[in-house]
């Protein structure tokens, strides 16, 4: 079940779990797994920037790829693999592939600068992973200040075949998508997968503009679902009309440095982790941020139910 081009719909990106005194929560690994599987995602990726991944040791991050992709399903699992040598991606790499993932991820290191820089990059890191490996070219320039443009992805994904999808978080970038589907259209450019991130900030206009679909990790994954859904059976209108009942709890949880936390205390409002606990460093919601988040949830549950379906 390896990750091809053809990947559509929500990829959630999946928070990692754990307890008030920092070990992995297994049992709300499972309980995130299925409700995923039963909200119509259509893949998972693990072991992403927000899901804590560089606060794990190698067994850690292997034991929690392993667990997800057993719980899957049918669902195709990305396994985030971003590491500061190719030696430890590689090791992980072999790893999960191995347990049945179905590609990985790989952002670029803050280094480059160069296209070709960019470019070779990708093409050792391709060399040391294996070329039969799928995976996802990561274009997140406002965190990992790496600017790929257009150009620049199309020679990267000309050049290594395995380059299957890409995770288009850069901003504003409507026009870069338009601008790969162009290339794809006038044959300079095979097609691939592009599917979002950025918290899904900008996703109901990603859809018109060609994109695939999401790959983030919003605590309403539901919410992306019924959007890409919607949009894919031309139901313009009722897709701005749910995304924009969100839109204010996207941009509280997409704050940077605080963001991650708003996701897990929701994603615990919702009954699918059992703590909002992040590993150290970390930072914590403070209560004026808790009430505020309690107050944007109240506001959305009088267009969508779910905000209101919440635990203590």
């Amino acid at each position: 079940m390896l990750l091809t081009s053809d990947a559509k719909g929500v990829f959630p990106i999946a928070p990692t779990p754990f307890l008030d005194d920092g070990a992995i929560d297994t049992a709300s690994i499972d309980r995130m797994m299925d409700f995923y599987v039963g909200c119509g995602s259509t893949g998972v990726t693990v072991l992403g920037q927000l899901g804590e991944a560089s606060k794990l040791e190698h067994a850690e991050s292997l034991d929690v790829a392993s667990r997800v992709i057993a719980r899957a399903g049918k669902l195709p699992v990305v396994v985030g693999v971003s590491a500061p040598g190719f030696a430890a991606m590689r090791a992980l790499t072999r790893d999960v592939m191995d347990r049945g993932a179905a590609g990985v991820m790989i952002a670029p290191p803050n280094t480059l600068r160069t296209d070709d820089q960019i470019v070779g990059y990708y093409r050792q890191a391709v060399e040391a992973i294996g070329a039969d490996v799928p995976f996802v070219l990561q274009d997140y320039p406002l965190t990992f200040s790496v600017q790929m443009t257009p150009g620049v992805i199309r020679r990267i994904v000309q050049e290594l075949p395995s380059c299957v999808m890409l995770k288009h978080e850069d901003w504003p970038g409507l026009e870069k998508i338009s601008t790969l589907r162009g290339f794809e259209a006038d044959g300079s450019m095979r097609h691939i997968s592009i599917l979002c991130g950025n918290n899904g900030l900008f996703l109901d206009y990603e859809m018109e503009r060609g994109a695939d679909g999401a790959n983030t990790g919003y605590a309403f994954p539901d919410m992306l679902c019924d959007v890409v859904r919607l949009s894919q059976e031309g139901q313009r209108e009722a897709a701005h009309d749910l995304f924009d009942a969100h839109l204010p709890l996207l941009r509280y949880e997409q704050q940077p440095g605080a963001g991650l936390a708003v996701r897990k205390y929701v994603l615990k409002r919702r009954g699918i982790l059992a703590s909002a606990a992040q590993r150290k460093p970390s930072a914590p919601l403070t209560e004026k941020a808790r009430l505020e988040v309690e107050h944007l949830l109240a506001r959305l549950a009088r267009f969508d139910a779910r905000a209101g379906r919440l635990v203590p």
